[in-house]
């Protein structure tokens, strides 16, 4: 009876084996969904890049908004009846420099 229970028993082993451990076993099939799982993480932010940047072709080809919004934001410019003022930071000043003594 015990020489048949340890028969069994290996025969349940060498059948769970590849289950667990084989090609299509559960640990692969476990890697495989995370490796799924992370490559839609990825697909998810591509789609949305690519949903922004189709808006902006759009809005680019229907009106000149987008179009004034970046050559005021990138290239500084302004529109002709527009007055441009500039604001300096105040940093650190610089202390005079001495003259040099005249010989």
């Amino acid at each position: 009876m015990r020489l048949l229970t340890l028969a069994l028993l290996a025969v349940v082993l060498l059948l769970q084996g590849p289950l667990w451990f084989g090609k299509g076993g559960w640990l692969r099939v476990h890697e495989l969904e995370r490796h799924v799982a992370e490559q839609q993480e990825v697909n998810d932010g591509l789609r949305r890049r690519n949903a922004a940047l189709d808006a902006e072709v759009r809005d680019l080809k229907q009106g000149y908004g987008a179009i004034e919004e970046r050559a005021r934001a990138e290239l500084g410019m302004i529109r002709q009846d527009e007055v441009f003022f500039q604001v300096l930071e105040s940093g650190p000043r610089l202390a005079a420099v001495p003259e040099r003594p005249q010989r």
